[in-house]
């Protein structure tokens, strides 16, 4: 399973799409108004494979001369995070191994 790392990437691809923008076209535009990202970091935002930081949300939507609503989708999205230890055991620290030995 592809794993997700923000729900707005296709969002914004489709709003800079309808606004007619490249990438390296917004990115300029993100940068004007106080957002040094580049073409590259936003293309991944937009496949999904870098996550986006709260802060960066509001100088994305003044690039693309929207709300910060119009980036999340309408239907809602449930991102999914791999299990950090999928058969449920836990890591015993030194001290408890130490204290089980004895």
């Amino acid at each position: 399973m592809e794993r997700s790392l923000n729900i707005i990437g296709p969002q914004v691809r489709a709003l800079r799409e309808t606004a007619g923008l490249t990438q390296d076209q917004l990115a300029a535009r993100c940068q004007q108004v106080g957002l040094d990202i580049t073409r590259g970091t936003l293309a991944k935002i937009e496949a999904t494979v870098r996550s986006v930081n709260d802060y960066e949300l509001p100088f994305i939507a003044r690039a693309l001369t929207k709300s910060l609503e119009d980036l999340f989708p309408l239907k809602p999205i449930i991102l999914t995070r791999k299990l950090r230890n999928p058969n449920g055991t836990r890591r015993l620290s030194k001290r408890t191994l130490k204290a089980r030995k004895k």
